[in-house]
């Protein structure tokens, strides 16, 4: 037997989960909780150098993880790390998409350079439907196919306009993304409502990462909870919906 198909048959007795932006902060604490579940996790970046840093690290520690070269803004990108996946799994049981950025600042949408909306979009929303759509044919393959997206309650219309919420600074570009997003997940349990795989979005909360420089107040580890447990959930498991720690969000 061949080292290759060999490894393949050592996965096909896990679950197979690829994490999106999963270097580092909670994208790297997803791939971490899962693999501690027994699962074998693809280790989505792309950068090489710290994709492979953390793959070392998470073996290190016992768990079965390999690196995926992934831009979620390339098609041609996307479109490899689908046939990597197929070709090490066969399969895919959980797709987390976690990776996004704030689209930078400052974003009063009266003096907003559009740019930086349009990056925010291009990687937050599109990039999750490029994946999503690439990923779904090894999905559907699974007996009990999960999708989780890492939202934010800052896209959340009901949090925004609730008097005396503590949502953030205004940001145009990166907080309707989010919003953008949950909407993009509601269309995907709509058309998915017939088949096995439950989608739901998520957020992780106000987690100490490098895309708020470190200010928040919850560690990367709280940050990865809620979707390590949405991309456990049993087959009789909510879809369409959008939770944090404390239960359902509002949308």
């Amino acid at each position: 037997m061949s080292e290759k198909n060999s490894e393949k048959n050592i996965v096909n007795r896990r679950k197979v989960a690829l994490v999106t932006g999963a270097n580092k902060g909670i994208g790297y604490e997803i791939a971490a909780g899962l693999g501690a579940l027994g699962w074998s996790v693809g280790v989505g970046a792309r950068q090489e150098e710290r994709r492979e840093a953390a793959v070392e690290k998470l073996r290190a520690d016992g768990i079965d993880a390999f690196g995926v070269p992934l831009d979620v803004t390339d098609d041609a990108s996307v479109t490899a790390a689908a046939r990597l996946v197929e070709e090490r799994a066969g399969r895919l049981d959980a797709l987390v998409n976690n990776a996004g950025i704030t689209g930078g600042g400052p974003q009063e949408p009266t003096t907003v350079d559009v740019n930086r909306v349009r990056a925010a979009v291009e990687t937050n929303v599109i990039g999750v439907i490029r994946v999503t759509n690439a990923l779904l044919p090894l999905l559907r393959r699974s007996p009990s196919p999960r999708i989780v997206n890492v939202s934010s309650s800052v896209g959340s219309l009901t949090l925004q306009t609730t008097p005396g919420a503590e949502m953030g600074p205004i940001a145009v570009a990166y907080a309707p993304s989010k919003t953008f997003l949950n909407a993009v997940t509601v269309q995907y349990a709509k058309e998915l409502a017939d088949t096995n795989v439950l989608i739901n979005a998520v957020c992780p909360g106000y987690t100490a990462t490098d895309l708020n420089d470190f200010r928040g107040v919850r560690t990367p580890q709280q940050g990865a909870a809620s979707a390590i447990r949405l991309a456990t959930v049993p087959d009789d498991g909510p879809t369409g919906r959008f939770f944090d720690d404390e239960g359902e969000v509002p949308w």
